[in-house]
Parts: C-alpha cells; sequence; structure tokens
C-alpha cells in the first residue's frame, strides 16, 4: 500500500520519534524512541523496558501519539494510535540490532525486553515541495514581497485504519 510505504520512508529515513502517552493530560508524557520496525500492515514496533513508565502508561491508557521530524528533508510526521504491549520471543529476535544491547545489557534474551506495537489510527504528514535551500528562499521571498510561500504538502494518510 502506498500510504504505508510512505509513512515508513518517513519512518525509517528519521527512526527516532518523540512517543507521548497519558494524552489526556496536560503536559503529555513524552520521550524520544528509537523504531525498531515498521510491519507490511503499517504497524510501529519499539522496544521497551517492562517496568518503564510508557509501559505502565499503555496498560492504564492504550492511546498513544508519535511524532516524527525529518529536517534534512524537512518532513514531518504525526501518528496518533493504539499501543499494545508484547513479549513475542519471535518477534524481539527479528527486530533486535547491537545497538539495543546498550538498553538490555542481558542482549535479546533480557527477561525485561518487551516491545510496543502501536497501530496508526490517524497519520498526519507535511513536506515541501522542493529541498530546504528552495525551500528557505522562497519564505524569504514571501516575507518580503507579502505572498503566501505556498511550498508545503500536507496530507492525511489511510493506514492500517480497521481493527
Amino acid at each position: 500500500m502506498e500510504a504505508i510505504e510512505k509513512m515508513r520512508k518517513i519512518i525509517l529515513d528519521e527512526d527516532i520519534c518523540l512517543f507521548a502517552t497519558r494524552l489526556n493530560q496536560v503536559p503529555l508524557d513524552t520521550r524520544p524512541m528509537s523504531t525498531s520496525g515498521v510491519d507490511e500492515e503499517g504497524n510501529i514496533w519499539f522496544m521497551s523496558r517492562e517496568n518503564s513508565s510508557k509501559n505502565t502508561d499503555i496498560q492504564q491508557d492504550k492511546r498513544v501519539q508519535l511524532f516524527y521530524s525529518h529536517k534534512t528533508n524537512s518532513e514531518y510526521l504525526s501518528i496518533y494510535g493504539e499501543a499494545v504491549i508484547t513479549k513475542d520471543r519471535n518477534k524481539i529476535e527479528e527486530l533486535w540490532s547491537p545497538i539495543d544491547k546498550a538498553w538490555f545489557e542481558k542482549g535479546k534474551d533480557d527477561p525485561e525486553i518487551t516491545l510496543i506495537k502501536v497501530r496508526p489510527l490517524d497519520v498526519k504528514y507535511w513536506d515541501t515541495k522542493s529541498n530546504r535551500v528552495v525551500s528557505l528562499i522562497k519564505i524569504l521571498g514571501a516575507a518580503l514581497t507579502g505572498k503566501s510561500a505556498d511550498d508545503g504538502i500536507e496530507g492525511k494518510l489511510a493506514v492500517n485504519l480497521q481493527k
């Protein structure tokens, strides 16, 4: 599906997101998270420690918001979804990378490893029609002339919206 591929490209180009929980409270509980993968159905996967605050938050309220920003390409993605926590050993094995050992000292067999699977319900993206330098020139020109720079593309991606 084209929407999933666009989402996957943005996510994998900039694999760090701001992962927000407790969406009914202000301020949101937000922390940076490294994305472990995006599957063919558009689900986004993260590794997390079993006793982490985000796991506790998800157990109380499965709604999450993910924010990706790829400044080099001027692409931005906001994903609202539902999260579930699993200890699927096969999926952990599939998603494991050597960098994960920085958080899980005992390796991929660490009993504290859990996976968070986020099923997107609402996906919005923004990017520019041209590269960053051209966009900056258009913005400066618009500021001087008082006309709109009209350099952005905004849209929704229909990704995995069915239960």
